[in-house]
């Protein structure tokens, strides 16, 4: 079973050696510059570990945009060790229940159109694209009338 826990000090270094195989990483930003995003945007941006046991298998960071009550799923990063076990569809639960407790009645994510990975992934749990492109990447939109039974 795994869980999520806050980024701070003590769990940043695994944090930041997490990583993805040579051809994801033009999928997702580095853990260092989501860190970095989130003290930018602090108070709007939530870094996890997601981990199994005492083990940090991955990184999830969680967005809410205040001003026009968007939540975002920012980023998801499964750590290339443990790739292909489930640990990407169990953190996307968590995930959301974790917007649920934050009241979100949507999710916003987006993703590399290229990412096909991400893709089937995102639309198990009923993210439908938006038609709009954001810096290249597609935009997804869930609504939580659509997800009860998958969380």
């Amino acid at each position: 079973m795994i869980q999520l826990r806050e980024i701070k000090e003590e769990n940043f270094r695994d944090c930041i050696r997490l990583n993805v195989s040579e051809h994801q990483k033009n999928f997702v930003a580095s853990n260092v510059y989501s860190i970095a995003q989130a003290y930018i945007h602090y108070g709007s941006a939530f870094p996890y570990g997601i981990y199994q046991e005492d083990q940090m298998v991955g990184f999830v960071m969680l967005g809410h945009n205040q001003v026009n009550q968007e939540f975002w799923l920012w980023r998801l990063l499964i750590d290339e060790k443990f790739q292909n076990q489930g640990f990407g569809t169990e953190a996307v639960k968590l995930v959301l229940k974790k917007f649920q407790e934050m009241n979100a009645p949507e999710v916003y994510l987006s993703y590399e159109p290229e990412n096909h990975i991400a893709d089937a992934l995102y639309r198990t749990f009923g993210w439908l694209p938006t038609g709009k492109i954001e810096d290249g990447e597609i935009v997804m939109l869930l609504k939580f009338d659509k997800v009860e039974s998958h969380v």
